[in-house]
């Protein structure tokens, strides 16, 4: 599929600008092609500088301010050079993407609001144009999607998704923003929790998963929240026990979650596994935007070490 954006022209200098996609389905980690294309008008025109950026709404820290559109990763790809007069110059690219972009897509189905659009500057003496931004559909990596099917199995619905302009203390990231995916709770977890938010920081080696967890105690909104971590590699991915796993992570998460408030009637230990205690008779049927369920043959077990 090749996506195009088109830019007006410059004022004074004429000069449109161009940007196509060969395939705008992309993961994070792999490289992005495409083409700039650059026509001149009817005078030479002096380029000082190409660049191309990720772009996506976001939300501020404060919870009050609107979202606002942020560029969160830019690539130079080309230097000074002169668009001859009613001429055209053609740039290729390769972006390389972080392995911490959000992820868009899943399944085939856009994931709730969340775009995320690639936005080509030019930079004209003495002008700077950013041209139209083209679309790019971020798929998660293996291991992100392992989870979330885990996730649909064991009974959480996706109930929105956005992403935050800020960092997570105490997690090592490169970008200034992150995604939060926020799920009801499935019913062998209620009552100790209300609420669950996934969070994911992946790097080329393996994934930090952090599960953000609160309950709401009364109407008058009186809540207690508490964040558990977890790291797992990339490297056998399709030999795990994702079901069991994402299980064991919930379990260790929820008791820490229910012993820092053991003043509340609802602090009670998971004592048995979801996987076990409720396997599914026949294949569980896919959620909103997942392929399927995840589970077989593989390491059973927490799958990490949780902080």
């Amino acid at each position: 599929m090749r996506l195009t954006g088109v830019s007006r022209e410059s004022g004074w200098t004429g000069l449109s600008v161009s940007t196509t996609l060969t395939n705008a389905g992309t993961r994070p980690g792999l490289r992005l092609p495409g083409r700039v294309m650059l026509t001149a008008g009817p005078e030479d025109v002096p380029v000082r500088h190409v660049r191309l950026g990720l772009v996506a709404q976001a939300e501020p820290e404060d919870p009050g301010a609107p979202r606002r559109l942020v560029q969160y990763h830019q690539v130079p790809v080309a230097g000074r050079f002169v668009v001859p007069a009613g001429r055209r110059r053609a740039i290729d690219f390769a972006v390389p993407l972080p392995w911490e972009t959000p992820v868009t897509i899943f399944g085939g189905v856009p994931l709730l609001s969340l775009r995320t659009g690639l936005r080509t500057e030019v930079s004209v003496d003495p002008d700077l144009d950013q041209g139209a931004m083209v679309p790019v559909f971020v798929h998660p990596l293996p291991t992100q999607l392992h989870i979330l099917a885990a996730l649909d199995t064991l009974g959480f619905t996706m109930r929105q998704a956005g992403l935050v302009h800020g960092r997570l203390p105490g997690v090592e990231q490169v970008l200034p923003l992150h995604q939060r995916l926020g799920f009801w709770v499935g019913p062998l977890y209620a009552g100790p929790i209300t609420e669950l938010e996934l969070i994911f920081v992946a790097n080329s080696a393996g994934l930090e998963v952090l599960l953000w967890m609160d309950r709401r105690l009364s109407l008058a909104g009186i809540t207690h929240q508490s964040i558990s971590r977890f790291r797992i590699w990339h490297l056998g991915d399709d030999q795990r026990d994702w079901v069991a796993i994402v299980d064991g992570w919930l379990r260790e998460a929820i008791n820490r979650h229910a012993a820092a408030a053991a003043h509340a009637h609802w602090s009670a230990n998971i004592t048995e596994s979801a996987h076990v205690s409720r396997r599914p008779d026949h294949p569980v049927a896919p959620g909103y935007g997942l392929g399927g369920t995840a589970g077989g043959g593989g390491i059973g077990g927490g799958g990490g070490d949780g902080t």
